[in-house]
């Protein structure tokens, strides 16, 4: 607050987006010096991964833990978002690496299938009654509160399974993290629809409950088919290669 007569600053919608992109392009500077100062050493640098939440996650940790291992200096940062926020950097140049769900168009990024795939379920309280069940049929949430995912690719595939249309449904909100959607839960506010893994239910008042017909979802690892990775984010993409058994097309 200032002084009496004071005016107070505050920016207009294209003076928040102007420094938005800003910020951005600060950001994308600092990420370039730091990549051209490691060149001519031994490798050394920081690699930048965007993605979502899911168990195969780990499958980067065990790679970056190979490349920490063998190249000391190098830096992983993981920013985490849904699919819109993991291309929306990578066109930018502020990740280098991205991993998302459904759809890659392959005239933009080069990528590869991550093994395996992750099975969708219910995230619910203890106490409710689909908890008695082995798993959750679509006739089972159509009239209860539902917390979805907020990325498109999801929802059609949620929505086809549940068979029904999002008008038709009691949608009580949305979440982009389902660690946050997890809060939601236990203050008994609807039913997640999300991924098995990512919430530690056994020390929670919660549980999780397979859908059936069972619904999975297959991830991919995609960077830009013209741009040029860092040695550092070379190294990094090898590694994360050799975990998944996968080879360059």
């Amino acid at each position: 607050r200032g002084a009496k007569g004071s005016k107070r600053v505050v920016l207009t919608e294209e003076g928040l987006l102007l420094r938005k992109r800003a910020e951005e392009i600060v950001e994308l500077v600092r990420k370039t010096q730091r990549e051209l100062s490691s060149e001519g050493r031994n490798i050394a640098g920081e690699v930048f991964i965007g993605t979502g939440e899911s168990d195969t996650v780990r499958l980067f940790a065990k790679a970056a833990q190979k490349v920490r291992k063998e190249y000391p200096d190098i830096t992983v940062h993981i920013r985490s978002g849904n699919a819109a926020f993991v291309t929306e950097q990578l066109e930018k140049g502020l990740i280098d690496i991205g991993m998302v769900y459904g759809f890659v168009d392959s005239g933009r990024y080069e990528s590869f299938r991550l093994p395996g795939c992750d099975r969708w379920g219910v995230l619910m309280r203890r106490d409710s009654p689909l908890a008695e069940r082995e798993s959750v049929r679509p006739e089972d949430l159509w009239d209860k509160p539902l917390i979805l995912s907020a990325q498109s690719d999801s929802g059609r595939n949620i929505f086809s399974w549940l068979k029904k249309e999002p008008g038709q449904l009691d949608i009580v909100a949305t979440y982009n993290l389902v660690f946050n959607a997890s809060l939601l839960v236990d203050e008994g506010m609807g039913y997640a629809i999300c991924f098995d893994g990512l919430i530690n239910v056994i020390q929670s008042g919660l549980c999780f409950r397979p859908l059936a017909p069972a619904l999975c979802s297959d991830g991919s690892v995609i960077w830009k088919r013209h741009g040029t990775l860092s040695k550092a984010s070379g190294v990094f993409l090898e590694k994360l290669m050799e975990e998944c058994g996968a080879k360059r097309i």
